[in-house]
């Protein structure tokens, strides 16, 4: 067994992958510009839309390229490592998990929409460009984020099944997740209470 692929390495791997999803964005943004703990204020979420809402847009735009280079850099090394689609794909999903439960911010982290998004594109450009245009067509139709995000990583796995199926479990798990984080999303949707983004007239 090569040594990349060698349980020890892969565990390794992993947990560099969940400390490096644990450094949160948010968190750390808005101490730099001397906002309030994005877990306090607005939505409680700490990620780019809610920093968007506290501080504007430089800041949300700081703590977005944050969260997409913690699944990214993950993924590129395993890949640069030649490990298989599953293990790259666990590794990523590793990343994912530190952004949901970091634990260096009491495990309260954010929902991973950027940091999924920051995994897929190195796992599989061509799922990531179609997750990233469901992204986009759902959210210039509804204007809710939380329905966008759902919609692309419903269409994620599915476009890896037929082309990376190595990938997909992971990033199946990593949907099912996401779901579940964003169910206050989905009772507050069905309610007819989910926030969205107005158009500019």
């Amino acid at each position: 067994m090569a040594l990349q692929e060698s349980g020890i390495w892969l565990l390794a791997l992993c947990a560099g992958a969940y400390l490096l999803g644990s450094v949160s964005s948010a968190i750390l943004v808005c101490r730099l510009f001397g906002y309030p703990d994005p877990r306090t204020q607005g939505s409680s979420n700490p990620g780019a839309t809610n920093v968007l809402r506290i501080g504007g847009k430089p800041a949300a735009a700081l703590t977005l390229l944050g969260d997409v280079l913690k699944g990214t850099v993950p993924v590129l090394i395993a890949r640069a490592l030649e490990l298989s689609p599953f293990a790259v794909a666990l590794v990523g999903f590793c990343a994912f998990l530190g952004h949901l439960f970091p634990v260096f911010f009491q495990f309260r982290g954010g929902k991973g929409v950027a940091t999924a998004f920051g995994l897929l594109f190195p796992l599989h450009w061509l799922s990531g460009l179609i997750a990233g245009g469901v992204w986009l067509g759902v959210f210039g139709i509804t204007r809710i984020s939380s329905v966008a995000s759902l919609s692309a990583f419903v269409a994620a796995p599915i476009s890896l099944w037929f082309w990376l199926p190595g990938a997909f479990w992971p990033m199946a798990a990593l949907t099912v997740i996401m779901f579940i984080r964003h169910r206050a999303n989905l009772a507050k949707l069905l309610s007819g209470e989910e926030l969205g983004f107005r158009r500019k007239s």
